[in-house]
Parts: C-alpha cells; structure tokens; sequence
C-alpha cells in the first residue's frame, strides 16, 4: 500500500515523493504507476547518466578543434528496402501543429484550435515546477478521456468541441533535466521518464479506444546512440504494460548541429516507432553557438540576423527532408513564434507577411507540416499548405540525394554584431527567466511567443562574445566591463516596468554569473531549476 506522511512520502521500491501530494496527484501517482517509473529508473538512469557523460567527451573533442562529419553507414542503414514506422491514420495530415504548455486554458483552446496537431509540452514552454508538471498529467488525462474544463477568474468557462479536435502529442524533458521530486534510493529520477511514463501508463488505452495512440515529441537528442536509448525506452515500456511493439509513435525534434550528421542512423534506430523528424529551427541554433562556443571563427552575428535563408540553415533542413522522404516519415517545419498585433494594422500586417513567407520557403522546402505558437497563425499556416500540398502529406515526393558535405551544416553566416544585439539578448533573456522561475515557461516578448530556446541563444550568444572579447560592428570590444555595464542599464529599465522585482533580480544574478563564468553552462534550465 502507498503511505503517504505530510508531504513526504514512502512508496514501493525505494520511490518517495518530496513534492505535496493532493487527492488528486496520488491519482496520477498510484502504487501502480509508481512501479512502473521505478522499474524505468532502475534499468534507464544509468543508461541515462552513460549519455550525458558521452556527450562530455564529445564536447572536449570539439572544443580542441575537431569538427563533426557523417559518419560511415554500414550497408543495413543503406538499405533501400527499410523505413520508418508505419504513420496512424489520425496523423498522416499534420499540416498545422501548435505547441504550448500543459496547463488546462491552454490545452482546451489548443484542442479547439483548428490545428491538426497540439503538441502538450512538458519541456521548453513549461516551467518544471511541482506543480505544473503533475497538473499536466492530470489536465492530459482529462483531455484524452474527453471530460476537461475551466473556469477563469472571471467566470467564462471552457470546454472541447465536439468534433474537429486536435491530436495530442506529448514532448517529455530532454535527457539532462531532473525531477528533483520524486527520489529512487534518495537520488532524482530523471524527468524524461517520469513526462513519458506517466502519459503512457495512464492514457493508453483510452488512447486506443480513441482510435488514436501514445504520440510523442522526443527532444535534445544529440546522435544515434541516444536515439537507441529511446528506442530501449519505449520497448521496454511498451513490454511492461503489455501493449503491442509499436504502439508508441514518436517524431524526433533535429534540434542539435550533432544530430544533423546522422539523421540517418537516429531514424534507423527508433524505425518500429519514429514517424517524423523536425526542424527545430531555435535549440539548433542554440546548439550551434554552444557546441563551439570555444571556437572564435564559430561567432554568430546578432540572433536577428540568422534566418532559414542562411547557408548552413537551408541545408540542415534539405538533407532532413530528403533523408525523412526516402525513409517514409513526415520532414515537419519550425516554429512561427509571431503573435497576432493589436491596435497596429501596420506592424501586425507585417509580422503575418513573414509567417506566410516563412511558411511558404516550408512547404516550397517540401516539409510536410509546420509549427505555429498562437491560434491566430493557424488560418495562415494552413492556408499555405492547403495551396502548397493538396495531399495529407508530401513524402511521396521523394528528393534525389543530397550533395551537402560536413562543411555546408558548419558554413557560420556572415554578419555584425551589434549594441542593439547585445541590448535584446540581455533584456529578452531577463524577461524570459524572469517568468520561468515564477513558473511561466511561455513568455510574450516583443510580439513574440518565446520558451526556454530564446534565453538560450541570449545568454550562449553573450557568453561566447565575452569570451573571445567580439568586435562590435563600430569597432567597441565586448568586455565583461561592456556586459556589466548595459546589464545593470536594461535592469533599470525592466525593474519600472514589472511587478515581479524579487524574480527579476534573481534572473539578473543568474543572467550574470552564467555569462560571466569561465565554464559554459550546458543548460540555462539546469541552475534555473534550482530556484523552483
């Protein structure tokens, strides 16, 4: 039996909770379904704890001057007659998807939306906190079973549709991040499992009888090793529960330049399961400037100027086409983050001009469906695909191999960087942990829709200025001197105008001493938790 003392308490398998524990969380957080995510831990952390210390060596590699190549395809990954998983029927058409976090408002307009696809995420627009990750699961066992609602403070009520709802997708935490509130043996377990376990205990069957299934988004993955590791993962829970191999479909987000080397071989590895792959446009960009963030001939320009358009972009997302294609699985586009402009027909007509363009590069690419972060993009999304692909989907259209060489994905943009650069990075990644660490991980910034990727690239961008003392377009060095400087300035500025002083000075402090310290932080969200 489950025995639960005040907010500690001791479960089966040596699993305790350190989180409070509600009627309702001990619902999600069963005898049960606690079995299963201690049997996940004990044979995954592990595995888990290898990667990560992988990667590290990786990393020291780059940082001494080498730089990754594909590597050599054995002749089961060349060939032909292999593909990826078969896709469901309630996904073939995922022109439109629109992610956002997991909390109730927003998982029933996302469902209502239009979209064909909502992606419920549990990692880069949520803020991990107790509370909003056990809500999550409660708010998805709801929506899946059909029987979700809300009231706002105001009194106006919500509830799904009865026909034309979205499909839900799920994308736990990436493989680095934690869940400080469930310990085995005193130790956290890692927070993929627990976004994936309890989603997949608790809602498959209602899933089945949907005539849907367990869909997910799998996130940060940095080579085919890793996709392995999923693929073990997801096997080994779908033995557990005694559902049929290849009742999981997932979609892999292409989010690191290192993974961009072997698409090939990651979707090989998870080929009972993966349906997709996509084009996560800002980690990747992220990525790049942190995995050769040591490297001074590696410095990008101001985040502003570093469009799909640019070389090493448009070919990351040409050769994830033609491999996904030739592999029969959907090759899905990025994100549009722009929110629809009140009172400025000017500026929001223009802000919707360049998400019809950038969807329209998408499906002129040959992608296969695209991302959208606010309902009021849907219409125009969709308007461009309808056009573009009056089919579900365009793997049949299938691309002739690629010619890009390792040197294509490296190609760093031309550009300047610049004060008013340097000014965004800071006040935008301010902004942004600012309302992470209150528990916000969906941010409106300057008529964007931003998550945890946007203070990544600000505060990776500026650590790697310092670094290597960058020449700003007048000819001014980026000091530490110069960084303290216009910090403290656009401090000031953002202090008039929050109510959220107390957040805002601590995101200052970690906003400083993550900059400004001689290691690299290898994820912003990894010292930002420890403030939750």
């Amino acid at each position: 039996m489950v025995k639960v003392e005040n907010n500690s308490s001791n479960f089966i398998d040596n699993i305790s909770i350190v989180g409070k524990l509600t009627n309702e969380y001990q619902q999600i957080l069963n005898e049960s379904s606690l079995r299963f995510l201690s049997a996940l831990t004990k044979e995954f952390r592990p595995k888990i704890k290898k990667a990560l210390e992988q990667r590290k060596r990786v990393q020291e590699k780059i940082d001494n001057g080498y730089n990754p190549t594909f590597l050599e395809k054995s002749q089961e990954i060349l060939d032909n007659t292999w593909t990826g998983a078969k896709i469901p029927e309630d996904i073939q058409d995922r022109r439109v998807e629109i992610t956002g976090p997991v909390d109730r408002k927003m998982i029933i307009n996302a469902l209502n939306s239009g979209a064909n696809v909502f992606m419920a995420d549990f990692e880069d627009s949520n803020a991990p906190t107790w509370d909003n990750n056990m809500m999550g699961q409660i708010n998805l066992h709801d929506a899946v079973n059909r029987n979700i609602s809300f009231t706002n403070e105001n009194g106006k009520y919500y509830k799904l549709n009865s026909d034309g709802l979205a499909v839900i997708m799920v994308r736990p935490r990436g493989l680095h991040l934690v869940e400080k509130h469930i310990l085995l043996n005193n130790e956290p377990i890692p927070g993929c499992l627990m976004d994936f376990g309890l989603y997949l205990f608790h809602n498959h069957k209602a899933l089945h009888q949907l005539k849907s299934g367990p869909y997910y988004y799998i996130p940060k993955l940095q080579n085919h090793q890793e996709a392995r590791l999923w693929n073990e993962i997801i096997n080994f829970s779908e033995d557990y529960l005694k559902i049929d191999r290849g009742t999981v479909k997932v979609t892999l987000l292409i989010e690191h330049i290192l993974a961009s080397f072997e698409i090939e071989e990651i979707i090989f590895e998870l080929k009972d399961h993966i349906v997709g792959l996509n084009c996560g446009r800002w980690d990747y960009i992220f990525s790049f400037i942190k995995t050769f963030r040591k490297r001074k001939e590696f410095l990008l320009p101001d985040r502003s100027q570093v469009g799909m358009n640019r070389h090493f972009l448009k070919s990351y997302v040409d050769i994830l086409i033609q491999i996904c294609h030739k592999r029969n699985i959907h090759a899905m586009g990025g994100m549009a983050a722009q929110i629809p402009i009140k009172n400025d027909e000017e500026a929001n007509n223009l802000a919707l001009s360049k998400v019809n363009d950038d969807k329209l590069r998408e499906v002129e690419a040959g992608h296969d469906g695209t991302w959208v972060a606010h309902p009021g993009l849907i219409k125009i999304a969709k308007d461009v695909f309808d056009k573009g692909m009056p089919t579900a989907n365009q793997i049949h259209v299938k691309k002739e191999k690629t010619d890009i060489i390792p040197s294509d994905l490296l190609k760093v943009p031309e550009g300047t960087i610049t004060e008013v650069g340097i000014r965004s990075n800071i006040t935008v990644g301010l902004q942004y942990m600012t309302a992470w660490i209150s528990g916000n991980g969906c941010v409106p910034i300057n008529n964007l829709m931003e998550d945890a990727a946007t203070a990544e690239i600000s505060r990776s961008q500026l650590w790697q200025w310092v670094k290597h003392e960058a020449k700003l377009e007048d000819g001014r060095s980026f000091s530490s001197q110069f960084f303290k400087k216009v910090l403290e300035e656009e401090f000031i500025t953002l202090k008039e105008l929050t109510n959220d002083k107390v957040n805002l000075e601590v995101a200052k402090t970690l906003f400083h001493d993550i900059v400004l310290n001689d290691k690299f932080t290898e994820f912003l969200t990894i010292e930002a938790y420890k403030y939750l």
